[in-house]
């Protein structure tokens, strides 16, 4: 079985965005350390529209073959005109509000996302689901998230978007992966304890 996996960055007070939404604030943060560590371990998660920038070039993935990830997070890159961010990937978009797919790699998912990500993670072979969020996704998924990834950036954000709004129900992790980077972000790795 494929397993879907939650692939953030947060603060160190586990908020993924400012109230508004907005993440610019993580910017000063991406820095060619961190850059480095996900064309390394994650390419990815990278948008396709930063590969030759970021000097990737063709790669195999490693990880993931499909993103499902939230509206806002998909608008990110939709704002700019970009209709497709992870063509490398197969995407799919939560969306009550958008009618029609922008771009014919992309589908939208508008039922139950439950569902989906089972029937996902129930084909034969391929590579993992990332899940690209937001809190309100990461929230509907909660008990179908088989691992969490999470990038802990130096920063305290006092409030903004968490990482989940799932509501308050423990589920227990089991710690598979740390890597400290000298820029002072903190990758942990978690598996759920099924």
């Amino acid at each position: 079985m494929r397993t879907l996996t939650y692939y953030i960055g947060t603060t160190i007070d586990g908020f993924i965005a400012d109230p508004d939404g907005g993440v610019e604030f993580f910017d000063p943060y991406v820095l060619p350390e961190l850059v480095e560590h996900f064309k390394a371990e994650h390419p990815e998660v990278l948008p396709t529209h930063l590969h030759e920038p970021l000097g990737l070039g063709e790669f195999e993935p490693k990880r993931f073959d499909t993103i499902i990830q939230g509206r806002t997070t998909y608008d990110a890159a939709y704002r700019f005109g970009i209709t497709s961010p992870f063509a490398h990937l197969r995407q799919y978009v939560v969306t009550r509000s958008l009618e029609a797919s922008p771009d014919p790699a992309v589908e939208l998912v508008a039922g139950d996302v439950v569902a989906k990500v089972r029937e996902l993670k129930a084909e034969e072979g391929g590579l993992g689901i990332y899940l690209a969020g937001g809190a309100d996704l990461a929230g509907q998924l909660a008990d179908e998230i088989d691992e969490f990834v999470v990038k802990t950036y130096p920063i305290f954000a006092g409030d903004g978007v968490p990482m989940s709004r799932a509501g308050f129900a423990p589920r227990g992790l089991e710690l598979t992966g740390v890597k400290v980077l000298d820029m002072g972000a903190v990758i942990s790795s978690y598996a759920r304890k099924r």
